[in-house]
């Protein structure tokens, strides 16, 4: 039998490109979503996990699921300040690979649950950061039932494209779930919303001026930092009543750890360094101006 186009999709490997030829950037990228997981498994073999190994296991598959989401958003960023159009090809993994860890994520919660869906569902519905968590899974649902072929020609272009901007609520959602359940520790759900707010600026900043020149990349990167510096102070101002000029002055203390606003610095940088090898990267994966013409009208996230 001839598989339809709607399932095309499902016999492809997904390291290999639309023809089926064989993509190393696809194939890295493919293995590089796996490590994670494999590494669970890893420490929950040898006991690693600590004295409470699925809480600990629901944490970093929580952790792994934000992480991709974030890496979904960033294709864009990346493609547009560099115009190496293969990069679109591995959105679709990323995007997919954050729903399953959202998957696991829950499911690991239900097994610490005893899969008792009376109290998961009593849990998720009493308390607010579970509601929301749960709110993100389905909206990642959403978009990943919707990420085939046959499900984007069944919607039309349109519908799917509109359908695919739920990656931006998602996006918050998960990060305001992310900072609730931190309670103490809340420097890895802040630097997430660091890196959000950098790689939502960039779609703003792209909308409205057009291609950002290297130094309207370097200004985005300082006030992306600068905004998650503040942020964080005004956190623990309120939270705790720590002064904002201390908390501002860590950020400068680099013998305990390093505080957020560098890693969102970090991601601007990575951002800065793509448009500075825009040259190669066109060379080696731009296409013809046809296809990057194309390519650069794209805007969902998750295809």
């Amino acid at each position: 039998m001839t598989p339809s186009p709607a399932n095309t999709f499902l016999l492809i490997p997904p390291w290999t490109d639309r023809a089926g030829r064989f993509s190393p950037l696809k194939f890295v990228v493919f293995l590089a979503v796996l490590a994670p997981a494999a590494w669970i498994v890893v420490e929950a073999r040898h006991g690693w996990l600590g004295s409470r190994p699925v809480t600990e296991a629901i944490h970093q598959s929580g952790l792994w699921a934000i992480r991709l989401l974030a890496a979904t958003l960033a294709v864009t960023p990346l493609r547009r300040a560099s115009r190496w159009s293969k990069l679109i090809s591995v959105r679709r993994i990323l995007g997919v690979s954050a729903l399953a860890y959202a998957a696991l994520h829950l499911g690991l919660y239900g097994l610490d649950q005893h899969f008792d869906l009376v109290q998961i569902g009593s849990e998720i519905a009493r308390r607010i950061y579970l509601t929301i968590g749960f709110a993100a899974f389905c909206g990642l649902c959403a978009l990943g039932a919707t990420s085939t072929d046959g499900m984007i020609a069944r919607l039309g272009g349109t519908a799917w494209g509109r359908l695919q901007q739920l990656v931006y609520p998602i996006a918050i959602v998960a990060t305001v779930h992310f900072f609730i359940q931190s309670k103490l520790d809340v420097s890895e759900p802040i630097i997430m919303g660091g890196l959000f707010a950098l790689l939502f600026g960039f779609r703003i900043a792209d909308r409205r001026f057009g291609d950002l020149s290297l130094f309207g990349l370097i200004g985005l990167a300082f006030v992306s930092a600068l905004a998650t510096a503040v942020g964080e102070a005004f956190w623990y101002a309120v939270s705790i009543r720590a002064p904002l000029a201390i908390v501002l002055a860590a950020n400068f203390d680099f013998s305990y750890a390093v505080r957020p606003c560098w890693f969102v610095l970090g991601g601007g940088a990575i951002l800065c360094a793509a448009r500075l090898m825009r040259p190669i990267w066109a060379v080696s994966g731009g296409g013809s101006p046809a296809t990057r013409r194309r390519m650069a009208s794209v805007r969902p996230e998750i295809s």
